[in-house]
């Protein structure tokens, strides 16, 4: 199953402090940003890099930088907004495309209203979306972004039930997911546990 979590101290004290009820939104945002951090530098870890002359104060020295394959972000609307700023911190040229999508709180199904993509084909795109939990927005928001031409696509996940990373898996096999913490499963409601609530809700108050 190709699912990376993070093995970093620093992303389990962040993750601990998002699930704590008291967490107010304010500091649920910084913590969100911080650890979408360290899943964006795992995430690239394997980008293509060049070799390339950089003249120092003192001399001229070879070095290696970024290749030219341009990157695209795709937050899944709402809750993804939290994560896109990491991104674009650290990738400044980043084309960022979003897809929005609505859980039916009945159904537990994603229902898509908005889509709006840059050129995505020959790019590593990431799609990322908080909460991965049935797995039904993650996988719709993939198959979206493959329809326009995607075929290199990296799903980013700060928390994750199994049940949705087998979903991913079956619609879309091969995709590697990057969460931050893979918990027990999912309640009668779709919820995961223990989780962290809604995220969207608690990253924006409301």
């Amino acid at each position: 199953m190709p699912l990376r979590v993070l093995d970093h101290p620093l992303a389990g004290h962040l993750v601990a402090h998002l699930r704590d009820r008291s967490t107010k939104p304010a500091t649920f945002r910084a913590l969100a940003h911080q650890l979408t951090t360290l899943l964006a530098i795992e995430a690239t870890r394997d980008l293509e890099t060049e070799e390339r002359e950089i003249v120092t104060p003192l001399e001229t020295t070879r070095a290696r930088v970024l290749g030219r394959q341009p990157l695209v972000v795709v937050p899944v609307l709402r809750a993804g907004l939290g994560m896109v700023q990491p991104f674009t911190d650290l990738f400044p040229d980043v084309s960022v495309g979003y897809v929005g999508l609505e859980r039916d709180h009945e159904t537990a199904q994603a229902r898509s209203y908005y889509c709006k993509l840059p050129p995505v084909a020959g790019r590593h795109v990431f799609v990322i979306d908080p909460m991965l939990a049935t797995g039904g927005s993650a996988a719709q928001a993939i198959r979206v972004v493959r329809d326009h031409g995607a075929t290199d696509v990296r799903l980013v996940a700060i928390v994750s039930a199994p049940e949705g990373v087998a979903e991913v898996e079956r619609q879309h096999p091969g995709t590697v997911i990057y969460t931050a913490a893979l918990d027990r499963g999912l309640n009668d409601r779709k919820y995961i546990l223990p989780g962290l609530g809604d995220f969207g809700d608690r990253l924006y108050g409301t």
